[in-house]
């Protein structure tokens, strides 16, 4: 009797590789922030042409900026880190939002890809996700290469397919939007917090100014103008850097929701036009 060898399972298919989150690495970037803030701190605004006499314990010249951020205390620094990250954190989202757009307009892009697929050339939109590139083309991409995967099998139903289809889309978003949406945690906390670490110096210059009044019995107007201006350095800083934190989080989640709603378009488009063709 001849026995029959067991036929080897069908190997699965690869899970889709999670992309990238790419970006700047916080754990790092802010030490080094820090580091950058202190520095100039002691020796920017800290350097003794700033000041009377060449001392920076002494009074900032009239006029003095430098001299008069100085003074405002150890929380300058703190409050200088907060700014740098905004800063820094912010030109890393305008890059990489940049490339998630791809090479070209995205509006010219969703055209052109609606009018292809309309007259169902699956192959040229393909080819178009290749040129246009970045995060949107990848996903249309993705969904287009399913498209045609689907528009050949003949062991799923249609309903079948169109879950299958929606489920690609879905999942090749979610992968590119965490690569979007990195760090844009940290301006958003920045936005309150540089706010909360301005009101700390603005207390501590206030409390610095009162203790000189009471340690006398009389007016100081040396030391009372020393808290004073500690006070309201350290306000300038911190809803400066607030403000500019709260305004770029904005203008960064307008962008991806906008990115996001083009993609969301064009997969109905990719499922509607499979629904009519097939």
């Amino acid at each position: 009797m001849k026995t029959q060898t067991p036929s080897p399972a069908p190997a699965k298919a690869p899970a889709p590789k999670k992309k990238s989150s790419g970006g700047l690495n916080p754990a790092l970037v802010i030490p080094v922030l820090l580091i950058i803030g202190i520095l100039t701190y002691m020796f920017v605004f800290g350097d003794g042409s700033h000041f009377q006499e060449g001392d920076n314990t002494k009074e900032p010249l009239p006029g003095d900026y430098f001299g008069t951020v100085y003074k405002g205390g150890f929380i300058v620094p703190i409050l200088f880190t907060c700014f740098l990250t905004v800063l820094v954190f912010s030109i890393e989202r305008f890059i990489t939002i940049g490339r998630a757009n791809g090479s070209g307009s995205i509006d010219d892009f969703v055209r052109k890809i609606k009018s292809q697929l309309d007259r169902n050339e699956v192959a040229a939109a393909i080819q178009e996700c290749d040129r246009q590139k970045g995060s949107i083309g990848n996903v249309v991409k993705t969904a287009l290469v399913k498209y045609q995967q689907l528009a050949t099998d003949t062991e799923l139903n249609k309903e079948q397919k169109l879950v299958a289809l929606q489920k690609e889309v879905e999942e090749a978003t979610t992968l590119e939007l965490p690569m979007l949406e990195k760090n844009l945690t940290i301006i958003a906390t920045l936005a309150s917090v540089s706010t909360l670490i301005a009101l700390l110096g603005t207390v501590l210059g206030m409390i610095r100014a009162f203790a000189a009044m009471g340690a006398t019995g009389q007016p100081d107007t040396g030391a009372l103008s020393t808290g004073i201006s500690e006070a309201l350095v350290n306000t300038a800083l911190g809803i400066g850097t607030a403000a500019i934190a709260t305004i770029m989080y904005s203008y960064f989640t307008s962008r991806i929701d906008v990115l996001t709603y083009n993609i969301d378009e064009i997969g109905l488009s990719i499922q509607q036009n499979f629904a009519a063709h097939y």
